[in-house]
């Protein structure tokens, strides 16, 4: 067996702790305070399994809740609590997370509770289990808790979450010195632990028993065959620290120069997360070098994964690594291995979103000239790539803007992601992330005094607030971005904002202000000579007046419109703004008027081929043709629209038949 597969089977297998999964499952049936008060539990049981890092605490939950298959049918959830860093995990982006394994759509924005409140709603009804791995406190795990007592919730952390009623931690200490021996012997093989069997119980007990301890003494005999258990627990005993960080320094040491290097560069990854092309950028080599270099990790126990091509840095190892890089390497250095990272990453965004363009478009002849490495070969594998390293590629693009120090490649790295999302996953389904990666760039451009980047983040932000209801918000941010297009002298921008003020002020209703603001919109439009904005605006004014009343300026508006689409040539939009005065006409009382209008917007649609526009103004005419008195004319116009119907649906038809032939 090479060493990948002894990691591999290392890493699925679990060693002892029967004791404590005893315990745990026990715990389930354990009668609650609730019950012993004749009260139903409104809430899920949860279980606690507490100790420090590297103890195998988050493999002890995951192997309860693999036992309990039977009992949860609707699945494992989990959501990690804390960074690999030790920094807590916002709890509205653990709920993210949650309603994205729960296939949940988010509102993009949503707020904490609304979150929150979502997660335990889609709980509320499954049998499930809940793993909340290295939770910091109480506060942070509390509110992802489901209101259903036939849920089960996993938590894990250091030590008890004071403030969940009715919860015995389970606290684990080292493996008892069987399971440990087992572990350490998965790596070794059994020939040189009989051997010396007292030099391996000498072993674990220095590694304290502690499963992350045991497997980097494991991976470094693994690694020298020739050395001896012995050997290795006297060099152990020689080192001061806690057995975790005295296995780690001699794992670390016993490393060639470039790989401990390599090494301590992944506590960089985003998420400790890393594939071929994250190592290469941040050690300055090659591609295949670093898949290599990762492979081996693996084998010795210093990352776990892998099988995607992704490897993960085991969450109690970044602290010392990082320490370690601190110490070790250039400030300077590091900052040079971040921003080779972030290109990379920028790089690979472009390969992604380029791949989903026609053959023969700029995009894909600039594909073409990427390295081989960079390329992806189709739109599939690209959107494979972005969807399994997408939470990572999102905490690359939070690290970027929090080190204050990279903005310009923070900005092309938001830009490039925003770009594949949307390519991708379209605008609408990629809503929720593009919502943060906006709040990103605001960050940035605020922080550097980007009034132009500040305009445009802030018209994102305020259009994915109108889009979910949130009008006063939208408003308000316009109104914000108005500001800075102002102080860009950002004409697109100030015009832009303008005509979103009008339309926030439409849908609250205050048709007043709303005509005023489409107005200031208007005259700007009027003033550079943009006529399709011009066109478009006439149209709106007409809108907000025909909801006002005022329906004298609104068919003068309507038929500015009308002449403005004229002027374009924009034959769809002409019959369209027809149809509009039409219909104000008919509101106005003047239904003769109306009846010459709309059959001349029918006839405008026929000479643009619009066959649902024709159909549906030959609708409208129908419905004017009754109120006139002339119903026998009105049924020749339903007819009409009913045959225009039908030829459009077989004309899809077929053209859906061509494509898939």
């Amino acid at each position: 067996m090479t060493d990948q597969a002894v990691a591999a089977a290392v890493g699925r297998r679990f060693f002892g702790r029967q004791r404590e999964l005893k315990a745990l499952r026990a715990d389930i049936e354990r009668t609650g305070l609730d019950t012993l008060t004749g009260r139903k539990a409104p809430r899920a049981r949860v279980l606690l399994v507490a100790g420090k890092p590297g103890s195998g605490r988050t493999a002890l939950a995951e192997e309860l809740a693999g036992g309990l298959a039977d009992r949860y049918p609707d699945g494992v959830f989990r959501a990690r609590l804390t960074e690999p860093g030790g920094d807590p995990v916002p709890t509205a982006r653990v709920a993210q997370e949650l309603l994205a394994a729960l296939g949940v759509a988010e509102p993009p924005g949503a707020g904490e509770d609304e979150l929150t409140e979502l997660v335990r709603h889609a709980l509320a009804e499954r049998r499930a289990v809940l793993i909340l791995d290295d939770a910091v406190d109480a506060e942070q795990a509390d509110p992802l808790i489901p209101d259903n007592p036939d849920s089960l919730v996993v938590g894990v952390s250091r030590g008890p979450l004071t403030g969940i009623p009715d919860v015995r931690p389970c606290t684990l200490g080292g493996l008892d010195p069987k399971s440990a021996i087992e572990l350490l012997t998965a790596f070794t093989g059994s020939v040189r632990i009989t051997v010396d069997p007292q030099a391996a119980e000498t072993l674990v007990e220095t590694c304290g028993g502690m499963p992350g301890a045991v497997v980097l003494a494991g991976g470094w005999l693994a690694a020298r065959p020739k050395a001896s258990v012995a050997d290795l627990a006297k060099q152990l005993r020689g080192l001061s620290g806690d057995p975790l960080t005295r296995t780690f320094l001699l794992a670390h040491e016993a490393l060639p120069a470039t790989a401990a290097r390599i090494l301590r560069f992944l506590s960089l990854a985003p998420l400790g997360r890393a594939d071929a092309h994250t190592a290469s950028a941040l050690a300055g080599c090659s591609v295949s070098a670093a898949a290599a270099t990762l492979a081996d990790f693996a084998a010795l126990g210093l990352v776990s994964g892998g099988d995607d091509g992704q490897y993960e840095v085991p969450a109690h190892l970044v602290p010392l690594l990082r320490a370690q890089l601190e110490e070790r390497d250039r400030p300077a250095e590091v900052q040079l291995a971040r921003a080779r990272m972030l290109e990379r990453t920028v790089r690979l965004l472009q390969s992604c979103r380029a791949v989903t363009e026609p053959e023969g478009s700029a995009g894909r002849r600039k594909l073409a000239g990427l390295p081989r490495a960079l390329r992806f070969p189709t739109r599939t594998a690209g959107a494979d790539w972005l969807r399994s390293r997408q939470p990572a590629l999102l905490a690359s693009a939070r690290l970027a803007v929090a080190d204050g120090e990279l903005d310009t490649l923070a900005r092309r790295l938001i830009a490039s992601l925003v770009r594949a999302l949307a390519a991708h996953r379209g605008a609408e389904a990629a809503a929720p992330e593009l919502y943060g990666l906006h709040q990103l760039v605001l960050d940035v451009a605020e922080r550097r005094g980007l009034h132009r980047e500040r305009a445009a983040a802030l018209l994102n932000l305020a259009d994915l607030d109108a889009r979910t209801g949130r009008t006063q918000d939208a408003l308000l941010r316009y109104r914000l971005a108005l500001d800075a297009g102002r102080a860009a002298n950002d004409p697109y921008a100030i015009g832009r904002a303008m005509e979103s003020v009008g339309g926030s002020y439409q849908e609250l209703g205050d048709w007043q202000r709303a005509g005023d603001w489409y107005g200031r919109a208007l005259a700007q439009r009027l003033a550079r000579d943009e006529r399709a904005d011009q066109a478009r605006l006439y149209g709106r004014l007409g809108a907000v007046q025909t909801y006002a009343g005022r329906y004298g300026e609104a068919l003068r508006n309507w038929r500015a419109a009308a002449a403005g689409y004229r002027r374009l040539d924009d034959l769809p939009g002409y019959a369209r703004a027809l149809s509009e005065a039409a219909r104000v006409q008919e509101y106005a009382g003047r239904p003769e008027e109306s009846l010459r209008t709309c059959e001349e917007a029918v006839e405008w649609a026929r000479r643009a081929r619009d066959t649902r526009l024709q159909a549906a103004l030959q609708l409208r005419l129908a419905d004017t043709l009754d109120r006139l008195g002339d119903p026998a004319a009105a049924r020749l116009h339903r007819a009409a629209a009913e045959r225009l119907l039908e030829t459009e649906a077989a004309a899809y038809e077929i053209r859906s038949g061509f494509e898939k032939d």
